[in-house]
């Protein structure tokens, strides 16, 4: 495979900027592998598209505040983007500036953050501090981290519309942004409508936007990102299994958090790192069915739903999504792939 396999052309003015009013009046285009099947709905009407005994499995993991302005002691600008929080002194972050701190250096983050550059890590930073839990100085200062593509400021709204409503565990520095289109009323419709749910969590880092650099798609090594599959959602997709019904995963985190810890065969409860890159040719072991947004060309989510739903598929579904007009990425619309390529669901 290359990776002008995975190009689309994509208008710019199709990249939504801003979220709409309500999370569920986004459209929704829905693919059935099965039958080649590409349909126009909106996604208010998920609920019709899933059965009684079905498990939706969510990514509960919350956006931090991880963009911070500062300044080096020499007075030279630069931009913190916090990868991961390490406890509650170091952080490990990007770090923009016309020339990089070096180990020692001072740096002041929004005119209320002292803290210490300790080391590199590879294209990273270790940031140390010892004025209070580095989780509290972000809520208290840092900004929302928008994706690149979102060429705007992050306001005030942000802090609440760039994050799903089942979010718990602090960690992330992207949204898992299927998850950004269900509310409290679809929620309640789809526990009326006998779907199920479970949670698991993947803090999404900021690698999730580095582009794949070189055209052998084979070649490229995936960021990592903490993930943690408990045990209780094991069960309930053993008793989902067992009913005949399927595993339905919201967004690409979710995916790859589940099917990292079904690596070995059989899925159990795991916590760790995932490196997993999932490609055309992957082996799906637990994941029947995908809610999941419109992604960037040439990216490692673009070839993971390639990988459910197959190429063919996909582009197709991504070019009638341009000539609808379709909202893209982040803040845009979304898509339901009914059942994996080949499951014979």
């Amino acid at each position: 495979m290359q990776l002008s396999d995975f190009d689309y052309p994509l208008p710019e003015e199709l990249i939504a900027q801003v979220p709409l009013s309500q999370r569920s009046a986004s459209r929704l285009l829905c693919l059935d592998p099965g039958e080649g099947r590409i349909q126009d709905q909106q996604f208010i009407d998920l609920p019709d598209f899933l059965d009684p005994g079905d498990l939706l499995v969510f990514n509960d993991t919350r956006v931090i505040p991880a963009r911070l302005w500062g300044r080096k002691s020499s007075g030279g600008k630069l931009e913190v983007l916090v990868e991961r929080v390490l406890d509650d002194a170091r952080l490990l972050a990007h770090v923009r500036a016309s020339k990089a701190p070096r180990p020692g250096s001072r740096l002041l983050l929004e005119d209320a953050i002292e803290c210490t550059m300790l080391r590199r890590e590879g294209d990273l930073f270790v940031l140390e501090q010892q004025q209070r839990p580095w989780l509290e100085l972000l809520e208290l200062h840092g900004h929302i981290p928008l994706p690149p593509y979102i060429c705007r400021d992050d306001a005030d709204s942000d802090r609440e519309r760039y994050q799903t409503v089942f979010a718990r565990q602090p960690g992330a520095v992207a949204a898992p942004t299927a998850g950004l289109h269900f509310d409290a009323g679809l929620l309640d419709r789809l526990k009326a409508g006998g779907v199920n749910t479970a949670r698991v969590t993947l803090h999404v880092g900021a690698g999730t936007f580095q582009p794949v650099r070189g055209e052998d798609v084979d070649a490229h090594v995936m960021h990592a990102e903490r993930f943690d599959v408990p045990a209780e959602v094991c069960a309930d997709i053993a008793q989902t299994r067992a009913a005949g019904k399927r595993v339905v995963a919201v967004g690409t985190t979710v995916v790859r958090s589940l099917e990292t810890a079904a690596r070995s065969g059989e899925l159990e409860p795991l916590r760790g790192e995932s490196e997993l890159f999932i490609r055309p040719g992957f082996d799906f072991r637990v994941v029947d069915a995908l809610v999941t947004n419109f992604h960037l060309p040439r990216s490692t989510l673009l070839m993971l739903v390639s990988a459910f739903a197959g190429i063919d598929l996909i582009r197709r579904a991504y070019a009638h999504a341009v000539a609808q007009r379709y909202r893209f990425f982040s803040y845009g619309d979304a898509m339901f792939i009914a059942n994996r390529a080949g499951s014979g669901s």
